[in-house]
């Protein structure tokens, strides 16, 4: 029983082992009012407004140039999904952009495209979780010394990810040509629940499992 008890605090605590679906923005229109682009995001079990505000050179709506090549440049352990249509905003004037999501999202993401050499930062932990060979060319994120933010080395293409819950993510970069993004999650942020990641749940569903064969042996 105490082995039992131990795996169920485990699980609990335990991050996620396996890749999970990753939804994309689709973004549908820009703003008249000011500067930026909004969109949704759809989840199975709900949508969530996303709003881009900041300088920016276009975005792609509907149609344009797939820039989201080499699916496996956009694909980890933890996301098992590269974005799959066109959709993008492209930025260049280097400066202060924010994006706004209508409620609270845990761990979102952001796919980027030839980031080259620029100079990032988000004010908040990242994690890279994938990088290498796109549309542009091959890349490395260098992190920064307080890992919140980083600077594309050669044609940066990758996945990032955000540790914690969010409404809003605010981040600077540089000028460029241009460089692309899109942003993504994987589950909305509900800590009231205390509904586990998909790795918890499997280490309860073998604890719980353990605890049943106790019970019939008894």
């Amino acid at each position: 029983m105490r082995l039992i008890t131990t795996a169920l605090v485990a699980a609990l605590a335990a991050p996620a082992a396996f890749a999970a679906p990753a939804y994309w923005t689709d973004w549908t229109s820009q703003l008249t009012a000011a500067s930026g682009v909004t969109g949704t995001i759809t989840t199975p079990s709900s949508t969530v407004g996303v709003t881009f505000t900041g300088a920016y050179t276009f975005a792609q709506t509907s149609g344009g140039t797939f820039y989201w090549t080499t699916p496996g440049t956009y694909t980890s352990s933890a996301v098992d999904n590269a974005p799959a249509t066109t959709d993008l905003v492209a930025l260049s004037a280097g400066g202060l952009k924010t994006i706004t999501f209508s409620q609270s999202v845990h761990n979102p993401l952001i796919a980027l495209t030839s980031w080259n050499g620029n100079v990032v930062d988000f004010g908040a932990p990242i994690v890279v979780l994938s990088e290498g060979c796109g549309f542009w060319g091959c890349g490395t994120a260098v992190l920064n010394a307080g890992g919140t933010g980083f600077t594309g080395s050669g044609e940066l293409h990758g996945v990032i990810e955000l540790l914690g819950d969010y409404t809003s993510i605010s981040f600077t970069d540089t000028s460029e040509h241009w460089h692309g993004f899109t942003v993504g999650i994987q589950g909305i942020a509900d800590p009231g629940t205390g509904v586990p990641e998909p790795a918890s749940l499997a280490l309860i569903g073998g604890a719980l499992a353990a605890l049943a064969v106790v019970r019939r042996k008894r």
